[in-house]
């Protein structure tokens, strides 16, 4: 599916709000052909869990996330488990917690357990595919980067373009992504107060947009929107 656009203040936006899934389910059902069931670890405002379930969903197979334990669950897992995916809260919360009772739950079940953030070899390729669709040439490209997978993806599509990485969480480099690494003072789990004049992620997507709209240059600039918020009351 070709990615839509719109322009807001002047910049470019990939609007994959509006793609089933996110950007995300553009390379996760090419995960299940060899798999009735993917396991992840996620942080509890993962986008990676809608993404998950709704392509589980589609496919009739099988997602099973693994989240910190909650005292109310973050809307984004509440999302998922309504998608169908089964969603299980560890205590204690470390993501090493996590990351370990999911590894020994795909190992038990036989499942294919997915590296953090999605970054799989078929990721790069499939989403510039998709971004190469888009009717527009840019200049400078803006993205979110957890992994670094879709920075990494927007580069083969564009090699010749100034990409800036907004870091959210996790660390990444230069060398990793090929492009300005910005990194937003909030840690991944704040919400970013600013609102995008789109749905967005506030844990995500809204904080690269506020970044690019500070600092972006001069020519035709694209913004790539990741998600949108989680549609239980985020």
């Amino acid at each position: 599916m070709k990615p839509i656009v719109s322009v807001h203040d002047g910049i470019h936006v990939v609007r994959d709000d509006l793609f089933p899934g996110g950007t995300k389910a553009r390379f996760i059902p090419r995960l299940f052909e060899d798999a009735d069931e993917l396991v992840y670890a996620s942080p509890p405002e993962g986008g990676a869990q809608t993404a998950l379930a709704h392509c589980a969903g589609q496919l009739g197979k099988r997602a099973t996330i693994f989240v910190a334990r909650r005292q109310t669950p973050h809307p984004r897992s509440l999302m998922a488990k309504a998608l169908g995916a089964k969603v299980l809260q560890v205590s204690p919360g470390y993501l090493s917690v996590v990351r370990a009772r999911a590894r020994r739950y795909a190992a038990d079940r036989g499942a294919r357990l997915l590296p953090f953030g999605l970054a799989v070899p078929q990721a790069v390729p499939l989403i510039a595919e998709a971004a190469r669709l888009i009717d527009v040439a840019p200049d400078e490209i803006w993205c979110a980067a957890g992994s670094g997978v879709l920075a990494r993806g927007l580069k083969a599509a564009w090699p010749n373009a100034n990409l800036h990485v907004v870091q959210i969480g996790k660390a990444v480099h230069r060398d990793q992504v090929g492009g300005e690494v910005h990194v937003y003072p909030q840690s991944f789990s704040e919400r970013c107060k600013a609102r995008p004049p789109f749905p967005s992620d506030p844990h995500y997507d809204a904080k690269a947009w506020e970044l690019c709209k500070a600092r972006r240059g001069s020519g035709v600039v694209l913004f790539w929107n990741v998600t949108g918020p989680a549609k239980t009351g985020e």
